[in-house]
């Protein structure tokens, strides 16, 4: 087993959680699974969150302080950012074109969506929360969880336009780094930080980076010791996963994914196509990486952040890959990663679009292409919002959803699945990350 490379072993831990999931199940053990194997999991997630805030810390202030040119910082900032942006809106119009191409809410039966328009006509936003209005028999969200997640959306969408430079600043950086959300303001924070040293003396500075260097050694030394024990780990992650949705009934189960098979293929091959599709041809483009080398430079990554759901959890081992396997210097991946893991959601705002146009066709809503644009502006900046943990597009969603006019109590309908679908766009948002740490990289060696 130990001869075995990493993303091996965590696939055969995927595996063996599934089997262990459904044997369970079956034999009426999911509650012994949930209480006694899926808290390893959870240990797995904190740990690597633990991990995750100081090294991006660290190895941004260790990427910009090593750039002693700050024309040269202010050059890799601008394409970082552009090629992200440029990435994000790819994806959300690829989705857009899949979902109205295939129209999976068309796939439910006429008589359905009928009878969802006449609840959507009913369905106003002073109902919203009243008995009755605005929620579809087997809504699988509470109605105090769904005005929460409303009450949040509507802090982000009643923001002055300037809110987002705002929340960039942090107050107090030692609260924003006890804070998992507040990556933007660590990594302004940590920019800040690496611009100073670099405008200080040399004389000051030197000790200043050896402590700095010396920090970063240490967590990437503590990435190393936690992904000794990754495979069990990730195999009491998705058994507890898996568990915790089917419980001991698989059939009822089976019978939630049955209307959603189809919107849920459409995001999968919208996400497939960023992965297998875009990403390698961007790559070979680019970097002259053929499309083998891609991929097994970043299995690793991929597997863990499939398995995790999240794109900071998988920071760590995803720094590892790209400058390891792909050669990435340690400048760019230290400061082009973090910034990758906050802001660039390709398959969040891919699915937030997918996932509107479906509602809108299971319920009858003819979108125009004024308000499909409006999806793709909204579900971009909304996924720079976006916390890089499992599930926070949901709340997001609600934006885009009152973007367009649309009802955000429908999020409920798509949760049951909401979480396999996670784990698919969290791959696509490290590879993206990926690549475009690449051809920055690639960039500044023809500069």
């Amino acid at each position: 087993m130990n001869s075995l490379s990493l993303h091996w072993r965590i696939i055969i831990g995927m595996i063996l959680g599934v089997f262990w999931s459904i044997i369970s199940s079956l034999l009426g053990l999911s509650q012994f699974t949930i209480n006694w194997i899926s808290p390893f999991g959870d240990i797995f997630i904190n740990l690597l969150k633990l991990i995750a805030i100081p090294l991006v810390l660290f190895s941004v202030i260790k990427g910009i302080s090593s750039i002693s040119n700050i024309s040269l910082l202010g050059r890799i900032g601008l394409k970082t950012l552009f090629a992200y942006l440029m990435t994000t809106v790819l994806s959300v119009s690829i989705g857009l074109l899949l979902v109205n191409c295939i129209k999976p809410g068309s796939q439910i039966s006429l008589e359905q969506r009928q009878a969802n328009h006449l609840v959507y006509q009913k369905w106003s936003a002073d109902e919203l929360l009243s008995d009755g209005s605005g929620f579809l028999p087997g809504d699988n969200l509470s109605k105090e969880k769904i005005k929460q997640m409303k009450i949040d959306a509507d802090k982000h969408k009643n923001n002055s336009p300037l809110q987002f430079i705002v929340d960039l600043v942090p107050s107090n950086i030692f609260l924003s780094l006890t804070d998992n959300k507040s990556m933007l303001k660590i990594i302004f924070f940590a920019i800040f930080f690496g611009i100073t040293i670099v405008l200080i003396s040399k004389k000051e500075a030197v000790p200043v980076i050896a402590m700095v260097d010396a920090l970063n050694s240490v967590f990437l030394k503590m990435v190393d010791v936690v992904m000794l024990g990754a495979p069990f780990f990730v195999f009491a992650l998705l058994s507890g996963v898996i568990s915790k949705l089917a419980g001991d009934d698989l059939s009822g189960v089976l019978e939630i994914f049955k209307g959603l098979g189809v919107y849920s293929l459409v995001v999968f091959f919208g996400l497939a196509t960023m992965v297998f599709l875009i990403y390698p041809i961007l790559m070979y483009l680019f970097t002259g990486k053929t499309y083998k080398d891609f991929f097994q430079s970043i299995a690793s990554a991929q597997m863990l952040a499939f398995s995790t759901s999240s794109s900071a959890a998988t920071l760590p081992v995803t720094m590892d890959c790209v400058h390891s396997n792909l050669g990435v210097s340690k400048r760019v991946t230290g400061f082009v990663l973090p910034i990758g893991a906050t802001v660039n959601m390709d398959g969040t705002s891919l699915y937030q679009a997918v996932a509107v146009v479906f509602l809108a066709q299971m319920h009858m809503v003819d979108l125009n292409l004024t308000q499909q644009l409006t999806i793709v502006f909204t579900a971009t900046m909304a996924s720079i919002g976006s916390a890089a943990v499992p599930s926070a597009g949901l709340i997001m969603l609600i934006i885009v959803l009152d973007a367009v006019g649309l009802n955000p109590a429908w999020i409920s309908i798509i949760f049951p699945v909401d979480r396999i679908l996670d784990m698919c766009r969290t791959v696509v948002n490290v590879t993206g990350d990926a690549t475009v740490s690449s051809i920055v990289d690639q960039s500044e060696k023809n500069t």
